[in-house]
């Protein structure tokens, strides 16, 4: 039995339309008139028990509103979606015992205390017996390696830290399936990295079902094998991230940044969009050369101190 089935999955919103200057402000509130917006359009798709899925696509495409939808958060305009067996909207208590959620620009995590007290009140939350929830807790403090942040403030952590300590909480009361939305925004490549394995980790140990949104495709290419890329609400490509690679990501962008100024900098593959001062931005053809050819040249070349890949 699939863990996510969705079926022609549609979400349509009411907006107040209103005019210029205070008549238009005037006239929308003495005679409103609305439009329908299409947010997600009767979209279609299994999710297989065990699987990291990418659902991608650029903002204003539908993916939130689709995972609200999934959690149960927002009731459809129209289909249908069966979640772990059950229907969100509908089963939205039963089912928050057996998925969690991670936002990237959202925490759970109470900002003026320390990530222990947040996991003690999860505990409680999800009915933890108490041997249970300490035995949990201590193992998923080992393996994301947090146990010195557990108490320090949430204001003082790094973003990086903090985003293993959401991922550690998220994963408390041993979901079936996990949501994440942008989990690697804003950090710095180690930071990235370390998450990226995290989420490998729980995925091979716990065959958590990983449903992943991200702009990301570093995080798309390390970790799903299949992607999902959703426009204007509808679905447009359902296929493996190999095919999404070979067909539509030819180009990527490297930025470095250097321990020394290089004077006449050259990378054979690669083309110098910027050199200035320290920075080096850099553009690859992956149909020509592979990218992981151009970063052994760039490392054992010039002193690197830092990297970045994405897309143009």
């Amino acid at each position: 039995m699939p863990a996510i089935r969705v079926e022609r999955l549609a979400k349509n919103f009411q907006t107040k339309e209103k005019g210029e200057g205070l008549q238009g402000s005037l006239e929308a509130m003495l005679r409103p008139r609305y439009r329908s917006v299409e947010a997600v359009n009767e979209i279609s798709f299994l999710v297989e028990s065990g699987e990291m899925l990418a659902f991608i696509g650029p903002n204003g495409a539908g993916k939130s509103t689709t995972i609200k939808m999934l959690v149960g958060i927002l009731h459809p305009t129209a289909g249908y979606a069966n979640v772990l067996g059950l229907v969100p909207w509908r089963d939205r208590y039963r089912l928050s015992f057996s998925i969690g959620s991670v936002f990237g620009q959202k925490s759970q995590l109470w900002y003026h205390l320390p990530p222990v007290d947040t996991f003690t009140l999860l505990g409680k939350i999800y009915e933890l017996e108490h041997g249970e929830f300490r035995r949990r807790r201590d193992m998923l403090i080992d393996a994301f390696e947090i146990g010195e942040l557990m108490d320090i403030p949430v204001r003082k952590l790094s973003l990086g830290q903090r985003m293993r300590c959401e991922i550690a909480a998220s994963l408390l009361h041993r979901p079936h399936i996990l949501f994440l939305d942008e989990p690697t925004i804003g950090l710095d490549v180690v930071a990235h990295q370390n998450i990226r394995d995290l989420i490998k980790w729980m995925n091979e140990e716990e065959h958590t079902t990983v449903f992943l949104t991200s702009h990301d495709t570093g995080d798309i290419e390390s970790l799903c094998k299949r992607v999902i890329v959703i426009n204007h609400g509808t679905i447009i490509l359902d296929d493996t991230v190999s095919t999404l690679r070979r067909d539509y990501l030819k180009q990527k962008v490297i930025d470095l940044k250097l321990g020394v100024t290089v004077e006449d900098f050259q990378c054979p593959g690669a083309e110098v969009l910027k050199a200035k001062n320290y920075g080096i931005k850099l553009l690859v053809e992956t149909d020509r050369v592979e990218i992981r050819q151009v970063l052994e040249y760039l490392v054992q070349t010039y002193p690197v101190v830092d990297v970045n890949i994405s897309n143009p």
